[in-house]
């Protein structure tokens, strides 16, 4: 049986890895808002995991301040229950919001307004979260909106809704916008002496 003490510091050794490959994919910059909210993650993840005890129950308190921070401040709301994979890169900040059942695979990337939900299927769907398999990007702005999969080495392109399983390897593209010509309307301004004031 390990000595509580050599436990403890395996479990901080690995801790910190994940941490340092963490920070190896978001540019390697501490004071990026993504790498940051990945951080007070893993640290959550790993206080959880520890025996009930004052230590765990003081370091909690510290993990859900650190937590209100970086969603109060950043706008990146990441729940402890959410299983994060090794490697993850959250490309800028603000808006980005993950079910609490969610599974994020290794190697994903996810961009900026991003919502990983659940939909709108009450108790069927409250405690079912999307999954997304490794190397999976979003894009901004993207709304995976079920408890759906998301293919290994799939790609969400910019304001997609998805509300169904993607192949593994699919690229999943918005429709392009239209141009609406309008008709020829000549209008002529009026001088702006001439125009009524409303004071």
């Amino acid at each position: 049986m390990l000595n509580p003490l050599l436990r403890l510091y395996r479990s901080v050794q690995k801790l910190i890895e994940q941490i340092s490959e963490d920070w190896a994919v978001n540019h390697r910059d501490w004071t990026m808002p993504g790498f940051r909210a990945i951080a007070v993650h893993r640290f959550g993840t790993w206080v959880l995991n520890k025996r009930p005890g004052m230590l765990r129950t003081v370091l909690l308190g510290f993990y859900r301040m650190l937590y209100r921070y970086i969603r109060n401040t950043y706008g990146i709301e990441i729940p402890l229950t959410v299983v994060l994979g090794r490697r993850l890169l959250l490309a800028h900040q603000n808006g980005l919001v993950f079910h609490w059942k969610t599974v994020v695979g290794d190697d994903c990337l996810i961009r900026h307004n991003a919502t990983i939900g659940a939909g709108y299927g009450g108790a069927k769907t409250l405690h079912k979260g999307p999954h997304l398999e490794n190397r999976v990007e979003v894009g901004p702005g993207a709304v995976i909106f079920a408890a759906v999969t998301v293919g290994e080495g799939a790609v969400l392109g910019p304001n997609v809704v998805v509300m169904s399983d993607v192949p593994a390897g699919a690229r999943v593209f918005a429709e392009a916008p239209r141009m609406i010509r309008l008709p020829n309307v000549s209008r002529t301004l009026a001088p702006l002496k001439t125009m009524p004031q409303h004071m």
